[in-house]
């Protein structure tokens, strides 16, 4: 078997799995997000203050976080008062299914309503992996560049919702909103963005809404992994065996 076929064998594998996980926690009234970005793009602080933004409402959510080392960003994201697990890759640029199955075991409140899934920071090797998510969203700081969706049509072109960040810098930054959501909709049109600012709070309601309709109602948008609209091909990245 070549190389190639070695790689797609192993993302059927993971589709399999994850598609039979979205399956079982769709039953248990789980939502399950998968949030994507660089590293830098303040993922966990805008997570954190959406957990802590739940847990005021009363909306049972955990959260699974997942780093190559250290359990920093868990510690971080405890403090919201939500559940919330550390996931260390060992050296993996991307989570699995079978790694948020097997955290899931024994350890996710049976009330959950939405799991929050803080991916590696990283927009190529993630991107080609579902996780049994019901919703998908990518997130980019306004200081990455208004071309990052034309760098990495495969994450933004899966994405349900894309979300700016750190937009308290756009202007320091020179961000042009406009050429950012043009190149985001020639990867992915019709998808809808959520500007936030995690210092502010800006942001933080909408997202969190966002997530919660996802539970009733599956994203009108498109499938995680529906195919570039240019034809742009998945990345396949060799993974370690289960």
């Amino acid at each position: 078997m070549c190389r190639s076929d070695v790689k797609q064998a192993v993302l059927a594998k993971n589709d399999d799995l994850a598609a039979s996980l979205r399956e079982e926690l769709t039953r248990q009234g789980v939502t399950v997000v998968n949030l994507l970005s660089s590293p830098g793009s303040g993922k966990t602080e805008l997570l954190g203050r959406v957990l802590a933004r739940a847990v005021e409402r009363d909306v049972p959510v955990a959260a699974l976080t997942a780093d190559l080392a250290t359990e920093n960003d868990a510690v971080r994201l405890a403090r919201s008062g939500a559940p919330v697990q550390q996931v260390l890759t060992d050296g993996l640029c991307h989570l699995e299914a079978r790694q948020v199955r097997g955290h899931l075991e024994g350890w996710l409140p049976a009330d959950t309503a939405v799991l929050f899934v803080e991916n590696v920071g990283n927009l190529v090797c993630p991107a080609s992996y579902d996780l049994g998510e019901s919703l998908r969203i990518v997130l980019m700081a306004v200081t990455e560049g208004e071309d990052k969706p034309l760098k990495y049509p495969t994450a933004f072109g899966s994405a349900h919702l894309v979300v700016i960040t750190k937009t308290d810098l756009a202007e320091a930054a020179g961000f042009d909103e406009a050429a950012f959501l043009a190149n985001l909709q020639r990867v992915n049109p019709g998808v809808e963005t959520v500007r936030s600012c995690a210092r502010t709070g800006d942001g933080v309601d909408t997202l969190l809404a966002h997530t919660l309709a996802a539970r009733h109602a599956a994203p009108s948008h498109r499938p995680p992994l529906a195919p570039h609209p240019h034809g742009h091909h998945h990345h396949t990245a060799a993974t370690t065996a289960p």
